[in-house]
């Protein structure tokens, strides 16, 4: 921490050999760590190995322990070679592995997975454990060492054999189990063969990552790994572990510009309270299972450790979330204000008139049919309210309305109905306690309140959020009290777009490196929203010129042009706003790429880690046609092209460029 060290982001699948043309696997850090030490490299940062199963997302996880199976090399398994040379079957499968999609501008994650799982249990069937049924010494030492794998291998069969349908739709008896449940079934002699599996897998994936990072480490590297905040609802751990997730929220990120709506993960929430009790017990496991990998390690989503926007399980978006933990307002604080039970209620239900569903159906009656589905008629008027027994969004999505009405007016009649059940200001969020929505301000019942009701309530509304501040800061510092002490891994954040003022600080006080990405390092409250100069940046961080989930160096440069005159102006004030504009208007170029990063690389912070991407454009020979080809993940998409970025070159390729080494060693000098 004392010294200035730079590294490079890379996904471990996209790094592939003349051997291994595939996907990336543990062995091919090594090459990999060479190439870095010749180029001044002093830090290889992944993003995450863990098991994801069929979701080729790295932030999907199945297992918070296990390592995917994926990245493990088949010929290094001690049973590969004779099976090879003796069965002609495993040897077809595992010649048209090697050819499949080979040096393709992507790879393909479903079929290399299938392809993979299939020759492991190949290779398994060949093993002690394979033949006998029974863990052999060396397995059995390692499932000793590591008790988290037998959870983790009962789950997976039992994924396996509800074809990988999630464990929320298996039978109850299989749904719902102990503990102690879980632990017999592992120790059920009829399904113990296909439970070490699972184990003999995770073994010897841990066994290729561990001599991978004894290589990094011998090269005089550091190995930097990503840990989610969040665990997919479809998991091992949501399964085996419940007390330790909350399965009624979902978390996600309130609306903002380009969210109207704002994002709905689907993944759930955690009990911090069950966590606290245990001594936060689940995350230490999880950190010191990581530690004997990394040496530092990056928090995705810091956030969430202060608070989390947390949604409703049963609705579609994130509109009725809240921030967990949160400070309530007490009905008796609106009685206060002069809010009776009437005010109230028309502040905090969605009040639907007749003419929202009757100006889509043409038909009074036909909207009458329809509303009374989902809501009660006040009497009198031609007001509704949602019925108790809604208890969310989705039921309304997922409704069928055939037979009252045509599919189009059907769809326009759910937007209607979806969009008026977060038409509210107050969100009850349990019996008389109640917070103001996020978008109240945009509320048929806000826009209505007399100037000295709105004030009065926006008094309170800020009086809350001061007390929410405490809160957040309070349960952050219990977490990273207990979490981050007696680890010898770095600690870092990753905290972009954070505007509350406790988490800078409580992150300095726990020694957690923040994240710096240049092109949002700007101050947006002045005039043109100019750059921060990078001497000023907090020593305490990471900078870095791009993240897996913003564009490239080069897509940045050639599509977001306001932001890239204000880089220029930031690097030669001395230019006019035509020389500004002049330069910005200049093809992208490996000597604008090497500039970039020459001046990225100055920053005050103590890491500057840009993505390997980044790096090889100061090679055009390396570059893709398309720049957007070149990244590896567009948010709010679900396609085949996320996540399965690879090399424009193999690693031997990347090692014999002396002209690219020798620049990106002059930028690690810098």
């Amino acid at each position: 921490m004392n010294k200035k060290l730079r590294g490079v982001a890379v996904p471990l699948g996209a790094l592939y050999t003349k051997d291994n043309p595939v996907i990336g696997e543990f062995g091919d850090l090594k090459p990999f760590a060479d190439f870095c030490k010749a180029a001044g490299i002093s830090i290889i940062q992944l993003l995450p190995v863990n098991d994801t199963g069929t979701q080729s997302s790295p932030y999907s996880g199945l297992s918070a322990f296990a390592l995917h199976p994926i990245y493990i090399r088949l010929k290094e398994i001690k049973e590969f070679k004779e099976l090879y040379s003796t069965n002609q079957k495993f040897k077809k499968n595992y010649d048209d592995l090697l050819d499949k999609d080979k040096y393709c501008l992507r790879y393909n994650y479903d079929s290399i997975l299938n392809s993979k799982n299939e020759l492991l249990k190949m290779l398994y069937d060949c093993s002690e454990e394979g033949k006998s049924g029974e863990a052999g010494e060396e397995l059995s030492k390692w499932i000793k060492e590591n008790a988290w794998v037998k959870e983790y291998a009962v789950y997976k069969n039992l994924k396996w054999n509800y074809m990988q349908a999630s464990w929320k739709s298996w039978l109850d008896t299989d749904r719902i189990k102990s503990r102690e449940e879980i632990l017999a079934l592992w120790n059920k002699k009829a399904f113990k063969k296909e439970h070490l599996f699972y184990a003999w897998c995770q073994m010897i994936a841990d066994s290729q990552f561990r001599s991978a990072v004894e290589y990094v480490h011998k090269a005089g590297l550091m190995l930097k790994g990503d840990m989610p905040i969040l665990m997919n609802e479809d998991s091992c751990d949501a399964w085996a572990c419940p007390e330790v997730f909350n399965q009624s929220l979902r978390s996600g990120s309130p609306s903002d510009g380009d969210n109207p709506k704002g994002q709905n993960w689907g993944f759930p929430t955690y009990n911090w309270n069950n966590l606290k009790e245990d001594n936060y017990g689940w995350w230490k496991k999880r950190l010191k299972n990581a530690s004997k990998y990394y040496d530092a390690y990056r928090l995705d989503h810091i956030l969430g450790f202060f608070r989390i926007w947390a949604i409703p399980e049963a609705d579609v978006n994130a509109l009725n979330g809240h921030t967990e933990p949160y400070s309530a307002i007490k009905k008796t604080e609106l009685y206060e204000l002069g809010f009776d039970d009437d005010r109230i209620r028309w502040l905090s239900k969605p009040h639907i008139p007749t003419s929202i569903i009757e100006d889509i159906t043409w038909n009074h009656e036909a909207a009458h049919k329809i509303l009374s589905l989902f809501c009660n008629k006040l009497e009198g008027e031609e007001l509704w309210l949602f019925k108790d027994s809604v208890r969310g969004s989705k039921e309304i999505a997922e409704s069928d309305l055939s037979a009252l009405c045509s599919e189009d007016a059907a769809s326009r009649i759910k937007e209607a109905l979806i969009n008026k059940w977060s038409d509210i200001s107050l969100i009850e969020v349990s019996k008389n306690k109640y917070l103001p929505l996020w978008t109240y301000g945009q509320s048929t019942s806000w826009k209505s309140l007399n100037q000295k009701e709105a004030e009065a309530l926006s008094e309170l509304f800020e009086k809350v959020n001061k007390k929410e501040q405490k809160l957040w800061k309070k349960q952050a510092e219990e977490i990273f009290e207990a979490i981050t002490s007696g680890l010898k891994m770095i600690p870092c954040g990753e905290d972009l777009g954070v505007g509350i003022a406790c988490v800078p600080e409580t992150m300095k006080k726990f020694n957690i490196l923040g994240l710096r990405v240049v092109r949002w390092c700007r101050e947006w409250s002045e005039e043109g929203q100019p750059y921060q100069p990078f001497e000023d940046y907090e020593p305490l961080s990471v900078t870095t010129t791009s993240v897996h989930d913003s564009s490239t160096l080069r897509q940045w440069w050639e599509e977001e042009k306001d932001s890239v005159k204000a880089f220029i102006k930031l690097e030669d004030s001395g230019l006019t706003e035509e020389e500004i504009k002049q330069a910005a208007e200049k093809d992208f170029s490996p000597e604008i790429a090497e500039k970039i990063l020459k001046a990225a690389a100055t920053s005050a912070s103590v890491f500057f880690i840009p993505p390997l991407q980044d790096l090889l454009y100061m090679d055009k020979a390396l570059w893709l046609e398309k720049a957007a080809d070149e990244r590896i993940n567009v948010p709010g998409t679900v396609t085949n092209f996320n996540w399965t970025y690879r090399l424009p070159c193999t690693l031997e390729e990347l090692a014999k460029n002396t002209d690219l080494i020798e620049k990106i060693k002059k930028i690690a000098e810098r």
